[in-house]
């Protein structure tokens, strides 16, 4: 179950270990080549930004190692923060990255649904 706050779309971080920073540019992504997976997000570098959609970064929050600058908030925004939080609350991954909670079709299938008009798709790893 998912209990940490989501940071804003557009905020900059750096990733432990890392070298260059990475802007967030969705939530909860399942990799196209395993949907057995779950990240808490995806970025690109910064400043560079998507050159390559086959180049995402997938990482959790706990990889974040330092913030540097917060994305825009709004009430839209939290709404959604919100609803996603909500949608994913009986998904348990384990330090991999699995799924292992079963049972979580619809969570799935609206994590998987290309038509919802936030940042909730597959991407490549």
């Amino acid at each position: 179950m998912y209990n940490k706050e989501y940071l804003p779309i557009g905020t900059i971080v750096l990733l432990n270990g890392g070298e260059k920073k990475v802007m967030i540019t969705g939530f909860c992504v399942i990799p196209n080549d395993n949907n057995h997976k779950l990240y808490d997000y995806s970025g690109c570098l910064f400043p560079e930004g998507i050159i390559d959609s086959n180049e995402v970064c997938l990482f959790n929050h706990n990889q974040i190692e330092e913030i540097y600058f917060r994305g825009y908030e709004n009430e839209e925004e939290k709404d959604f923060k919100n609803e996603l939080k909500e949608t994913i609350k009986d998904i348990i991954v384990d330090d991999d990255n699995n799924i292992i909670e079963k049972n979580l079709s619809d969570s799935i299938e609206y994590l998987n649904n290309e038509t919802y008009s936030m940042d909730i798709f597959n991407m490549n790893e």
